[in-house]
C-alpha cells in the first residue's frame, strides 16, 4: 500500500516533481524554451513601461498563461506518443486541440499587450 505524504513533506515533493517536469519540458520542447525566453525578455519590459499595477499584472499573467498552456499541450503530446506512435485520428485530434489551445493563448497574450501598450 502506498502511503501519501502530508504536510510540508508533500509540498517539498510536489515542488520537486513540478521542477522536474518543467526541466523535462524545457529540454525536450523548443516551444517551451522560446516561451520561457519571451517571458524572461518581456517581463522586465512590463516593469519598465508606464502602466498601472493592474495592467502590469495582466501583461505578465498573459505570458504565464501561454507557458501554462504550452506545458499542458506538451503533456498531451507526450502521453499521446506513449500510447501510440502510429497515425491515429483521435490522437491527431487531441494533439491538434492542444495546439489550438496554445494558439488561442498566444492570441490572448498578443491582444493584451497590444491593448495595454496602445
Amino acid at each position: 500500500m502506498i502511503t501519501k505524504r502530508t504536510g510540508i513533506l508533500r509540498v517539498l515533493y510536489a515542488t520537486y516533481y513540478s521542477l522536474k517536469g518543467l526541466r523535462a519540458a524545457f529540454l525536450s520542447e523548443a516551444a517551451v524554451r522560446q516561451e520561457i525566453f519571451a517571458i524572461l525578455i518581456m517581463t522586465p519590459v512590463a516593469f519598465f513601461i508606464d502602466v498601472t499595477h493592474v495592467e502590469r499584472i495582466l501583461l505578465v499573467i498573459s505570458l504565464l498563461i501561454v507557458l501554462i498552456t504550452e506545458l499542458l499541450n506538451t503533456a498531451i503530446e507526450k502521453l499521446c506518443d506513449h500510447v501510440s506512435t502510429d497515425i491515429h485520428l483521435l490522437i491527431g485530434r487531441a494533439k491538434d486541440i492542444g495546439s489550438a489551445a496554445v494558439f488561442i493563448s498566444l492570441i490572448m497574450a498578443g491582444f493584451t499587450w497590444i491593448s495595454i501598450l496602445w
